[in-house]
Formats: C-alpha cells, structure tokens, sequence
C-alpha cells in the first residue's frame, strides 16, 4: 500500500499529492496521514469525486485516511459556461497582504473544489502573479485548468511587471479577449 505523509502540509497540497498518487497507483489502495481537519475534508471530497472507497482511522489527532479502488477514475470537467471570474489583484481584500494572500489561495482551492466551475478565470493587473513561476495559486490553477477551465493572463500585464516568461499556466491573452469573454457570459464574478 502506497502511504502519503501530508502532516504539516497547508492546502492545496494535501489534494494534489493525493491527485498524483491516484494517477500513480490508481489500482492500489492509498494511505494519506493528515494533521488537520480542512485538509482531512478536503482529500475526502477530492476521492470521493474520483469514486473512491474510503475508510478513516484517527489516533491523537493523526488523521489515517485509506483510499480504496472504487469505480473508475471520473475526470472532473463540468464546468457552467454562463460564468467567468475577474481577479484583478494576487491578493483577496483589503488590509494586510500576507492575509489577502492566504485567502486568494482558499479561494481558489475552493472554487477547484467546487462542483460548478467557471468557464474562465481572467487575470488583469497583479493578479497574473498568480499564474506565474513561484506563486502559491500554481498547483490549484493547473487543476483548474485540467479540469476544463480556461486561464487567460492579461498580456499587457505580464509585459509591464516584465514576467511574461515566467507565466506557468493558461495563456496570455488581450483586453479584445477578457471584453469578448464578460460580454458573452451571463455572469461574472469579480475578485
């Protein structure tokens, strides 16, 4: 049995470490050992959605989480197309930084979590940070973006805090593509 130590480990990573043993070992059943409850919740709702068996151990606060075979593996792709999200900053409201950071993250995870996926994510101004080398967002945006949802970094924002190279997922697109996108969506959800 393949074991997975995530003790110590703040969200997203917990999930996609349980992703990529999943990928790895998808026949065998899969131990994860957690420390913390949200990461706990959310691995449970990850093999769940994966139509996993999952039998759970707890010992002192130590979380054993066994991950049995169960049907197959169901890629998440749905995803409503009549929504798009426009992050305008790395960070989520206002106040200290490191806080709004934090909380960008949850976010995100939070929307990848989530049943109804957007169509887009639009990123202008700081917020193309987010998809670029060394941010935190990274794990939990490429799960987004493997799960059908379309990442679009403004262009002129990579260009002008000179990170263009460094943009890891999605595309750089063009203020033509994030109007066309707000005006065919019915929805959009402003960061």
């Amino acid at each position: 049995m393949k074991q997975i130590d995530c003790r110590g480990l703040s969200c997203p990573q917990p999930v996609i470490r349980t992703k990529k043993a999943l990928e790895e070992y998808g026949d065998e059943q899969i131990k994860v050992i957690l420390d913390n409850n949200g990461s706990l919740q959310n691995v449970k709702r990850f093999a769940s959605s994966q139509g996993r068996d999952i039998d759970l151990v707890e010992k002192d606060g130590v979380f054993e989480l066994l991950i049995k075979p169960g049907v197959d593996i169901v890629e998440k792709t749905s995803h409503d197309d009549s929504y798009v999200v426009l992050i305008t900053s790395q960070t989520l409201g206002e106040g200290d930084d490191k806080l709004g950071a934090i909380l960008m993250n949850s976010f995100l995870n939070t929307l990848w979590d989530n049943d109804n996926l957007p169509a887009k994510i639009l990123f202008l101004n700081s917020a193309v940070k987010l998809a670029c080398e060394g941010s935190d967002a990274l794990d939990t945006l490429k799960l987004l973006n493997e799960s059908g949802v379309s990442l679009v970094s403004c262009g002129t924002c990579l260009a002008f805090y000179e990170i263009t190279e460094k943009l890891k997922v999605g595309h750089a697109g063009n203020m033509y593509e994030v109007l066309e996108s707000l005006l065919d969506s019915t929805k959009v959800i402003k960061i």
